[in-house]
């Protein structure tokens, strides 16, 4: 039988020291290095990313100069403050930003441009430079332009970050369906982060978007009467979170999404019943994190009421955070496949 659980009776209590260490790649990206990454022979920018990124790495490892050697000119390989990798879905950018992390020796942070924000959240700015000015390498990635405050908010902190010694490395996405128009590309990057522009190496990596095609086809939901008894045929023997999910995302509210790694922490599956559109957008942005969260750890899901393809409304789907939306749906309909067929997620 399925251990039964619900997330709507976790209230997870994290201190800051927890919060840092859940700085590093998913489990997806956990043993990854720049030997792993297959560049396309096709696309030469793709082995050219993988030897700046190499050098870039070697620049972060590399203590400065001191003492006698400074003094007679010792010198390390010269690294801007920061890197940044311009591509489309699907390329690879997030395995080349973890072996990035994997190559450097610590103390060093990988996390997406939400949790960052999240962070600063949770512990206030100050905190947060004060917590990783100590770090040599901060990896930040699919970094958004979604929301002005965030965007001003994480190119400040990156400022102050880079003015205390850290190297920076950064990737960012296209929007599904948009590839060109609407791209968030490097001048966008550029523009944004203002005066750190200039201290940042811009490397562009080219191949198909796999992602170019739109919205993957969600599988049918289940019928509610079902989902007991594929539960224990699919999850027998696992950590299953069981909810009503009009309960679920009314009971993301209280915790604060910079949580939401500890609130499913121990779930091997998730059964959601009666899944409903989400019309608010407070209530969707958190959704998204939780979304992610689960993609992180690839928890395959189970559910009834709509598909996830209608998860968001028409306007949400096609509003400012459009990225974010699309991302979830592809994320969520992975793991409903997974659940439901035992398809690799």
């Amino acid at each position: 039988m399925a251990q039964l659980e619900h997330l709507t009776e976790r209230t997870p209590q994290v201190s800051v020291d927890e919060l840092l260490k859940g700085f590093y790649p998913s489990p997806r990206f956990g043993s990854v290095s720049f030997d792993s990454y297959r560049p396309d022979p096709a696309q030469p920018s793709q082995a050219q990313a993988v030897e700046a990124m190499r050098g870039f790495a070697v620049g972060v490892d590399t203590p400065e100069p001191s003492g006698l050697r400074k003094f007679f000119g010792g010198k390390k390989p010269q690294a801007k403050a920061g890197f940044y990798l311009d591509g489309g879905f699907g390329v690879g950018k997030t395995h080349l930003l973890a072996s990035l992390w994997h190559a450097v020796e610590g103390p060093k942070a990988f996390g997406t441009f939400v949790e960052y924000t999240n962070l600063v959240g949770a512990m206030t700015f100050r905190k947060t430079v004060d917590a990783l000015s100590t770090y040599k390498l901060v990896c930040i990635d699919e970094f958004e332009l979604d929301d002005p405050g965030d965007t001003v908010l994480m190119s400040r902190l990156m400022r102050e970050l880079a003015d205390a010694g850290v190297k920076l490395a950064a990737t960012s996405n296209t929007l599904p369906g948009s590839l060109g128009e609407g791209r968030f590309a490097a001048v966008d990057f550029q523009r944004e982060i203002q005066v750190l522009a200039d201290q940042f190496d811009v490397v562009r990596i080219d191949g198909e978007d796999y992602r170019h095609r739109g919205l993957p086809e969600s599988p049918a939901p289940l019928e509610d009467a079902e989902l007991e008894q594929r539960m224990e045929t699919e999850f027998s023997g696992k950590t299953v979170a069981a909810d009503d999910f009009s309960a679920l995302i009314s009971h993301l509210s209280s915790v604060h999404p910079s949580r939401y790694r500890q609130l499913i922490d121990g779930v091997d599956a998730v059964v959601w019943h009666n899944v409903q559109t989400i019309t608010e957008q407070s209530v969707a942005l958190r959704f998204v994190v939780l979304a992610d969260r689960l993609y992180d750890k690839d928890v395959p899901i189970l559910a009834s009421g709509v598909p996830f393809d209608q998860l968001f409304t028409k306007e949400m789907m096609g509003g400012g955070y459009m990225k974010k939306y699309f991302r979830a749906v592809s994320r969520l309909t992975a793991l409903a496949r997974e659940g439901q067929t035992g398809e690799e997620s």
